[in-house]
């Protein structure tokens, strides 16, 4: 069984909320704040997590509305259906099961009759096994040499998940330098490689299919590197691959012990859980890489068996559909207080903008309502210093999430107070913003002229009611992390269920690519085909200069 098709539009929720936007629109945060019956019922405390939502164009009716707009798509039947193996991924006729991927191993989820969790047990022994033996030194390069480095080799969800959890748990590192090579840019590997020794470099190529054209390109130039260093006996000391392609990877010469497989229904963007993580349990070892999924685990528990007004991810997709939907707010912001999670914005992006980015329903009917948000962000306080003139006095709506954890890593750490200060401070300043009266009376108390003071107030003006939800963590660890991304995974998933769209296929990646192969060939021959004009007069440009 497939997911419901309803079309959100249509529900009597729906509605009711366009009846009630209308009468809150207007309203500032402030004023609620103070109005809400129930404050407990926008802030949630669960493990060290305390997730505050009060700070929100929402109120109780709201709340209310939006709860039932969940019951109405029926998101309960849709969230059985993806923990329990159902095809949801209906394009691609596929389970969707990353959740499987960190299930606990007394977990029974069966797959055509077939419980799968043993398998995904086997493959977890094995990326244990596979890291301690690296670590230990008991695997070692073609000339008997302890591993120093490694080098992920992949693109798109096989890059962008590990290369963001290797960076968020930086603190907890081995040994072992990590690298990324991901994109075609000839110059990005070559940058890559003049800094590693190719007798302590492991290289780890992660494919399913094997033929992805960016990965196997920087493979092959790394091969040709390694060979040329080493010799071509090398390459069975030195490759690892996370594939399904069992016959283009024994012809690349990769010792089939040093094989991974990848499940067909776990997608890229969700597979840093999976054998995909390899990077990642060899970058912070396996324990910590275990308190991953396990942190993510939990995340699914709390996503699976909450009620939805206590439910931390079916509350913030709610939350953003309100402003995406209804304030036509178009972007969101995701601000982590920790240099750590600099490469969380980029890691979302992939995610929800790929997942949700359709504009076609589950009936195969083109939408006429806004389903995926922009995402973008960086962290604080880096961002004060770029983009939040924007967010504070710009035009436009931006609801931001602020993350941000009570304790720093490091015990030297003398900052983190001044770090914090910030982030509570600008959630504060977004929702109260500053008047013309108390621009007027600041000024006075700096003894500008009124001259002056007339000139400058409407520049000093802040209009506030900018929304935001605030993420306070206990610490960045494993655990913590894991519940993080969880809980964003669980949030797409919503909003997908929503827009009655499929959150889990993303034919709009193939039409670039298929050009690209066509466009490579022409260039390769030195001869255009048939393209718009300004294509084809880019193409003669190009070619005039190769």
């Amino acid at each position: 069984m497939t997911l419901k098709k309803i079309n959100p539009t249509q529900t009597k929720s729906w509605e009711k909320l366009n009846d009630h936007f209308d009468k809150i629109k207007n309203k500032k945060i402030k004023s609620l704040l103070e109005e809400r019956n129930n404050p407990d019922n926008f802030n949630i405390t669960w493990e060290d997590f305390n997730v505050d939502l009060s700070k929100n164009i929402i109120d109780d009716t709201t709340l209310d509305l939006l709860l039932q707009l969940a019951e109405e798509c029926e998101l309960s039947d849709a969230i059985s259906k993806q923990f329990y193996g159902q095809v949801i991924n209906e394009t691609e006729n596929r389970a969707v099961l990353h959740t499987a991927v960190r299930s606990l191993k007394s977990s029974e989820i069966e797959l055509d009759g077939v419980n799968i969790i043993p398998s995904l047990e086997k493959t977890r022994e094995k990326i244990k096994d596979f890291t301690n033996n690296v670590l230990s030194g008991k695997l070692k390069g073609s000339t008997n040499k302890k591993f120093t480095d490694i080098v992920n080799i992949g693109i798109g969800g096989s890059d962008l998940g590990p290369v963001m959890i290797v960076e968020a748990l930086k603190y907890y590192s081995t040994s072992l330098k990590t690298h990324f090579v991901s994109n075609v840019d000839g110059d990005h590997v070559l940058e890559i490689i003049k800094k590693l020794d190719p007798e302590t470099t492991l290289f780890i190529v992660v494919s399913k299919t094997f033929t992805t054209q960016e990965t196997l390109s920087n493979a092959n130039t790394i091969k040709n590197w390694l060979i040329s260093k080493l010799g071509k006996n090398c390459v069975v000391k030195h490759f690892a691959a996370v594939s399904t392609n069992e016959n283009a990877i024994k012809e690349f010469g990769i010792n089939s012990e040093n094989v991974f497989p990848m499940n067909d229904w776990v997608g890229g963007r969700f597979s840093l859980w999976s054998a995909v993580g390899l990077s990642i349990s060899l970058s912070v070892g396996y324990n910590n890489f275990n308190n991953l999924l396990l942190g993510a685990n939990k995340m699914d528990d709390h996503f699976k068996n909450t009620s939805y007004r206590s439910n931390i991810p079916v509350l913030l997709a709610l939350i953003s559909i309100w402003y995406n939907n209804f304030f036509k707010a178009e972007t969101q912001a995701v601000i982590p207080y920790t240099q750590y999670l600099n490469r969380l914005p980029a890691y979302l992006q992939q995610a929800i903008m790929e997942s949700n980015g359709k504009s076609v329903d589950r009936n195969g009917d083109t939408v006429d309502y806004q389903t995926g948000n922009i995402i973008w962000g960086d962290t604080g306080t880096n961002a004060q210093h770029a983009f939040f003139q924007l967010i504070h006095q710009g035009t436009k709506l931006i609801p931001c999430d602020f993350i941000g954890f009570k304790k720093p890593l490091h015990k030297e750490n003398t900052q983190h107070d001044k770090l914090m200060s910030n982030f509570f401070a600008q959630t504060e300043a977004l929702m109260m913003g500053k008047t013309e009266n108390e621009v007027v009376n600041e000024l006075k108390s700096s003894n500008t002229s009124t001259e002056k003071i007339d000139s400058l107030k409407a520049f000093k003006i802040f209009p506030g009611n900018k929304p935001t939800n605030t993420l306070l963590i206990n610490k960045l660890s494993p655990e913590s992390l894991g519940s993080l991304i969880a809980m964003y995974e669980h949030k797409i998933f919503v909003q997908g269920v929503i827009w009655n769209i499929f959150s889990y296929d993303q034919w709009g990646v193939e039409l670039g690519k298929q050009l690209a192969s066509k466009v490579l060939k022409e260039i390769n021959e030195n001869k255009i085909s048939n393209h718009d004009s300004s294509t084809s007069s880019l193409l003669k440009n190009y070619l005039s200069n190769s």
